[in-house]
């Protein structure tokens, strides 16, 4: 297997821009109920309008340029592309981070976290909060493309992240993730106990049958949402879970309607008082778009409601941040049931897509975190990331 790590800068080409504008410019639109607004899934009017601005305001250059403001890569790990973003800090005993995005997200997501956790001198933070910062794409997400054959379920994209951390040169390292992030990082902890020195989470759902009388009426609340989540899942998830490949082909045809897929769980999911911007909305989909990845994504889905039994257990110190409009809140006495709880954060706002929606926050949490486990991290000059590469060493 080849260890190659290769220097990746993304350009699209001008004929794929040109076919999404003609596909934006002739969109056949559906009916509506009148005054149905959210009832029955994304607003017409809402749609329309995003439609119009990616089809004449958008700019994807501007874009594409932001992402390539960071330095990019891809490898190959058991048969599968990896793109990933890889950025150092200017701080030689940072601590290396992996970060980890979900569905629908991309490394999109981190843009805004990067800049202050690998410099944090130049953002008002102190030198001994600074990492090494790992981005990558899940194996048939966006930049990594489709993946080509079954079993890419998270214990195998957990075992990737783990030899892709091998060839940076990175020994010890921490993860953090929300979503499907959540569940890879945990994964990887289970896989690279001697490696991994903590987890991080933004989502950490944990429902059960059982109903502990210690619990509060705050918790007893959040058990019960994510037991009617869990039985009742959402529409997403079931057609996911069962036929990715039937629903690949309205998304890959469609720019508007993987537009609209992604829109109605990022209505559902961030934090009404919060207005993400339409321009990181608007990547995020081209991400999944540009290169055909709408299917590819969605057998995640697939691949891990088929996974026997449940993830390993996490042998590593955890901290959960809890923002209220995520999908389901965490239930701390139950999470100190099967974790190792380093720190427990509730916040007032936010939602599923912290590192976007309230980015501060998940940054302060982030440092707090991993401050005290840095010292079990062992950084030394071993550690320490490898030179720049020539082509072939990240």
């Amino acid at each position: 297997m080849s260890e190659t790590i290769r220097a990746f800068h993304l350009r699209v080409p001008d004929e794929e821009l040109d076919d999404l504008n003609d596909r934006l410019a002739r969109v056949r639109w559906p009916d509506e109920l009148p005054g149905a607004g959210w009832t029955y899934g994304v607003p017409l009017g809402e749609l329309r309008e995003l439609v119009e601005y990616w089809r004449t305001g958008y700019d994807w250059r501007a874009q594409e340029a932001r992402l390539n403001d960071f330095p990019q890569f891809t490898t190959t790990i058991d048969g599968a592309n990896v793109h990933f973003l890889h950025v150092r800090s200017p701080e030689p005993d940072a601590l290396p981070l992996i970060l980890t995005h979900g569905w629908p997200g991309s490394v999109v997501e981190f843009l805004d976290v990067i800049g202050p956790l690998v410099d944090p001198r130049a953002h008002g933070g102190e030198t001994t909060d600074a990492f090494h910062v790992v981005v990558p794409s899940i194996p048939g997400y966006g930049l990594s493309g489709p993946t080509v054959e079954q079993g890419w379920d998270v214990n195998r994209i957990a075992r990737a992240w783990a030899e892709l951390m091998r060839r940076l040169g990175y020994e010890r390292y921490g993860a953090q993730g929300g979503d499907w992030g959540s569940v890879i990082s945990r994964e990887l902890a289970a896989v690279a106990p001697e490696r991994v020195v903590g987890v991080h989470l933004t989502y950490l759902p944990i429902a059960t049958s059982d109903m502990p009388e210690e619990l509060s009426e705050e918790d007893r609340t959040r058990l019960e949402h994510a037991n009617r989540y869990r039985a009742q899942p959402a529409g997403y998830m079931v057609i996911q879970s069962t036929r990715p490949q039937t629903l690949a082909y309205a998304l890959t045809d469609s720019p508007v309607g993987q537009l609209a897929w992604h829109l109605d769980r990022i209505h559902e999911w961030t934090d009404p008082s919060i207005t993400l911007d339409r321009d990181r909305i608007l990547t995020n989909v081209m991400l999944y778009w540009l290169t055909r990845t709408a299917g590819s994504s969605s057998r995640l889905h697939f691949e891990s409601s088929r996974q026997r039994g449940k993830p390993q257990p996490c042998p590593v110190p955890v901290g959960v941040a809890v923002f209220p409009h995520d999908i389901v809140l965490s239930v701390r006495p139950l999470a100190e049931r099967q974790y190792t709880i380093l720190r427990w954060s509730e916040f007032d706002r936010g939602g599923h897509f912290a590192a976007m929606e309230v980015p501060d926050l998940l940054i302060e949490d982030v440092r707090a975190f991993f401050g005290p486990l840095r010292r079990t991290a062992g950084i030394d000059e071993e550690q320490r990331p490898r030179a720049e590469p020539d082509a072939d060493v990240a």
